[in-house]
């Protein structure tokens, strides 16, 4: 990467940029959250951030913030999170009308992995005289928008794993009493993962159990993630308070037409996707290309132990976001049921990426090392 080349300045309105499309990353979907900042003479001339999917992108919103305010943007730099798009979609390309705005310079974070993108807008930039540098702030921009990178990468979504645990790992008590074993803190902190995310899954257990919503409640959000269910026996009670009208996805391995109806007059989608090799089971990778096929970025997991363990086994989870309460819970139900080993070179290994006090708790994040360094490495490339 050319990072060595860039200034102070540069890193300082990058992460303002960066700011920007966080604010923005609840409502993007499946878009990349992106955020602009275009600055002459040392000053913020016009700011903005990627609407809702079909609306402006943040390079055009930033360039009519600048037209509010009588800026003219001649001999600018943009600070950009992402490479402009040049292609047509639901919006002509944005990076056509950078060019026509005849700034000198384009400060990017990162090349765009999309197919349709993936380097044209960055020799659009140059072939019109235009200097770009690529690759500041990059680690945080990657992470910003992991979901849509993976999506783009791999065909599959970023699924993060949420859980709740006492300090020797326990989620529940035998008599499934778990509210509540961490903090409100964590609780809240909980919810802006769920907001981020395209849909939150959780298996039939959790729902015949506790009987969730589901739902953001927490942190202010303009749309709600969609919600769904693996429910291998379509066992689900049709009074459960998931199926509120709003949409919602049951995976399953059996169906009953008469109940499906029922159920798709209240919005739920019933998708049969039975495990060949596991009778009366859904198969999990064919539910994450199902979500893929959807535009999903993020899945975010809350569950109980047997998906959990299920969605481990089968590596079809990238983070884990661990709430840790200092306190002991004993003989209950674990984070996840997974098979014993007896060697520990097969265990299930993850990174530690950070941790931080939540509160009374800890929060720890973890991921998939291959996936983590891979996606980095692709995404570090320069042209």
């Amino acid at each position: 990467m050319n990072s060595m080349n860039f200034f102070k300045e540069d890193e300082f309105w990058m992460r303002e940029a960066l700011k920007l499309a966080d604010k923005a990353s609840y409502n993007t979907a499946p878009n990349p959250s992106v955020g602009c900042i275009i600055v002459k003479d040392g000053k913020c001339i016009g700011m903005g951030a990627t609407r809702a999917a079909g609306g402006f992108h943040a390079e055009v919103c930033a360039l009519i913030d600048s037209k509010k305010n009588n800026h003219n943007v001649v001999g600018s730099t943009f600070y950009i999170t992402l490479e402009p798009c040049s292609h047509y979609g639901k919006t002509p390309p944005c990076v056509d009308q950078i060019i026509k705005s005849s700034p000198i310079r384009v400060v990017l974070s990162m090349i765009d992995p999309n197919p349709l993108v993936s380097g044209n807008g960055i020799k659009k930039l140059r072939s019109s005289g235009i200097d770009v540098l690529i690759g500041v702030c990059h680690k945080e921009a990657l992470l910003l928008n992991i979901g849509f990178f993976h999506r783009m990468i791999y065909s599959t979504p970023w699924v993060r794993l949420k859980t709740a645990s006492s300090i020797d790992g326990r989620t529940a008590l035998y008599n499934h009493k778990s509210k509540w074993i961490t903090c409100d803190e964590s609780r809240k902190d909980g919810h802006h993962w769920r907001a981020r995310s395209s849909v939150i899954l959780t298996g039939i257990g959790t729902i015949l159990h506790d009987n969730p919503l589901l739902n953001v409640r927490y942190v202010d959000t303009p749309r709600q993630p969609y919600r769904a269910v693996i429910d291998d026996n379509f066992v689900i009670r049709e009074d459960a308070n998931i199926i509120d009208g709003s949409k919602v996805f049951i995976f399953t391995s059996i169906v009953d037409k008469e109940k499906e109806k029922r159920l798709s007059d209240r919005n739920v989608e019933v998708i049969l996707l039975p495990n060949e090799k596991v009778p009366n089971h859904v198969d999990l990778s064919l539910v994450m290309r199902f979500f893929a096929e959807k535009c999903f970025n993020e899945v975010h997991v809350e569950s109980g132990a047997g998906l959990n363990g299920k969605l481990l086994s089968e590596r079809c989870i990238e983070e884990l976001i661990m709430y840790v309460a200092p306190i002991f819970l004993g003989d209950a139900f674990p984070i996840a049921k997974l098979k014993n080993i007896s060697n520990l070179e097969d265990a299930l290994r993850f990174s530690i990426f950070d941790s931080i006090n939540i509160g009374s708790d800890l929060r720890i994040r973890l991921y998939e090392n291959s996936k983590w360094d891979f996606l980095f490495r692709t995404t570090s490339k320069v042209i």
